[in-house]
This record gives structure tokens, sequence and C-alpha cells, in this order.
């Protein structure tokens, strides 16, 4: 007897719009005090006594944020939430909850729901985060994801984007760059499928890079280590849109000029190895290429000697008078003006 390989494909309508979200949510579990009432009546109750609510929100839409070609679903929902809290965790807050909608075309069968929930319920699990609502419905084009994060936090411990001050010192964890070269490696393969689909890739010399791309991860250590440290930073933004673009956002918001030195941005060796191979100027895509998830913020500079040496960190730079602008240092000890060429969502093709 010949064993029949063809994945499952139930179809979403036989469940409805309420069996579907029993069957997708049944996994998820409440970890948080603040939750009083979960999934499951007409609104989530929650309870943050005398702390302050931090509330983010994103939408992922195929064809624009996500290409299915090469983005897994699973690795899609978990990438999903994590967009979202690291927003939160942007505010020097605790991520504790999200809602999750999701509007989908007949095209995608109920399993295909299934492992999108899974990396959404994998996330949830690795941030301690409650899912405590959404909603599900049709589109017309294909997937659309909306999660929405809240979190808590003392009036005292919250981070803006307007609080740095000139002389303040410019600091962003990890490295930069990598999501970026992590996509146009999978577009580039994505292109030679098309051309030859018995094509397998070899992407053993790029799995730093497509993993930052396909299952980023959210800062959440940051605030830990900061309060550790003994330091609150005086301004803060998480990495989306590229470094450029949000240098740029905190310098506006809290009215100063900011000094960026090339020779200062943190890059991971594949990285560097990559953009030789794709022929692209590395200090470029670190400035622009976004998606990074990283922190940027500042702080005193009487703090430098609590943060230097430390391996999370980096000291990029420094705030200086709004009159002086916004300039990348180069190697050379040129000035360049800084311009924001990252991620933009409204710009036409």
């Amino acid at each position: 007897m010949i064993e029949d390989k063809t994945p499952q494909r139930t179809s979403i309508a036989q469940l409805g719009e309420f069996g579907l979200i029993d069957h997708l949510t049944k996994h998820f579990e409440i970890k948080n005090e603040s939750t009083i009432k979960g999934i499951g009546d007409d609104a989530a109750v929650l309870d943050f006594q005398n702390k302050k609510t931090v509330v983010s929100t994103d939408l992922l839409i195929e064809g624009v944020h996500f290409d299915l070609a090469y983005m897994p679903l699973k690795h899609l929902g978990y990438k999903a939430v994590v967009v979202n809290v690291s927003d939160i965790y942007a505010m020097n807050a605790k991520a504790t909850q999200i809602t999750v909608s999701v509007a989908v075309s007949n095209r995608f069968p109920l399993e295909v729901l299934e492992e999108l929930y899974e990396g959404i319920t994998l996330a949830a699990k690795q941030y301690d985060i409650d899912v405590v609502g959404g909603d599900t419905t049709s589109s017309q084009k294909g997937l659309i994801i909306s999660i929405t994060a809240l979190g808590e936090a003392d009036a005292d411990d919250i981070v803006y984007r307007n609080g740095a001050e000139q002389g303040d010192l410019l600091v962003v964890s990890g490295d930069l760059g990598a999501a970026y070269m992590g996509l146009q490696v999978l577009e580039r393969e994505k292109q030679v499928f098309q051309v030859n689909p018995n094509n397998q890739p070899d992407l053993d010399n790029y799995t730093y890079l497509i993993e930052r791309q396909l299952k980023p991860e959210a800062r959440k250590d940051v605030a830990e280590i900061l309060k550790a440290l003994d330091i609150k930073p005086t301004s803060m933004i998480d990495i989306s849109d590229g470094l450029s673009s949000e240098v740029m956002h905190l310098c506006k918001q809290s009215t100063v000029g900011c000094n960026v030195y090339e020779d200062k941005l943190p890059m991971d060796p594949q990285f560097i190895n990559v953009c030789e191979e794709f022929n692209i100027d590395s200090t470029t895509i670190a400035l622009n290429g976004g998606e990074d998830y990283e922190l940027l913020f500042t702080i005193k500079m009487d703090d430098f000697d609590k943060i230097k040496g430390n391996p999370n960190f980096t000291v990029i730079g420094h705030m200086t008078q709004e009159s002086e602008g916004i300039h990348l240092v180069t190697r050379a000890n040129t000035k360049i003006a800084l311009k924001a060429r990252g991620w933009n969502a409204l710009q036409e093709e």
C-alpha cells in the first residue's frame, strides 16, 4: 500500500470564526499577575495597579513586510511578536500581554495558521507574555497580521526619545546590518530557485544573517543589564528602520545634533564577508539596513566607566548642539551629513 504524502488541508471555513479562535488559542498560558482575564470573554481584563501601561501596535502585510517564498510560517509568527515587544523594551518597560489579529485568504488551510500560531506560542513563552485577545477575519489579498503589545513600568523607569542632551554618549546593543544582508541572501536564492526549481541552496555560510532576518530576537535583557549597571538611559529607541533613521528620530525629539563614528559601528564578521561578496559597502548597510531590533540609547558621559568594555554594548558616537547637525565621522575623519535612507513603508516602488 502506497502511503499518501499529501499534506492535510483543512478548510478554515468549516470551523467558523469562533471555532477557529478556540482551535488556535487553546495552547496559550497565562503567566503575568496583571492578566486577570485573557481570551474567552468580550474583552480582556488587566490590572497594572500602580504601574504605567505602555502600548504599541504593528501591522505585517504579505508582500510588503514578508515573503512566504522563504519565510516559514512558524518563523513569521515568532517574528511578528518580536517586532512588537521590541517597542515595549525600547521604552525601558516589561512586555506583559499581546493581542493577535489575523486576516487570511481562502488559499490558506487551517494547517498553515496552526504553524503561524506555533511561532506565536513559542515567542509568548520565550518572552513571558500572555496572549489575551485578537480577531480573525478573511482577506482578499493574502495574509495580514496585526499585533498590539502591552507592557508595564514604574513611571520613573520609562525612557522616551526626547531626553538626550548635548554631551550624552550614543550607545547601541549587539551588531548592525546583519538582518538586511540576510534578506539579500534569501532574495538571491529565491531568484536562483525561480530559474531552476531543482537547485537546492547552500546557506551554511549565511546562517547568522538568515537567522537575524527570519528569527530575530528582541533585547529583553538590555533593561536588566542597565539596571544592574545602575544606568538609566536619557533616551532610547529600537532599530527597526535602520540606524540612521533612528538616530535622526532621537535628535529631532531631543533637539540635539549627533556625531556617529564609522569606525565604531559594530559589525559581525559574517556580515562583513557577505557585504564583500555582494560588493556592497558595509557601513552603508550598517547605517541603513533596518530590522536589527537592537536598542539605540543615550547615556550621561558620567556613566561611561560603567558601560565601557561591556560586550553587550558599543559606544558609537555622542550628542552635540542641534546647530551642529547630524553627521557620520568617517574613518578618514571627514564629516558627512547623515541621511535617513532606511526602510520607509509608504515609499512607492
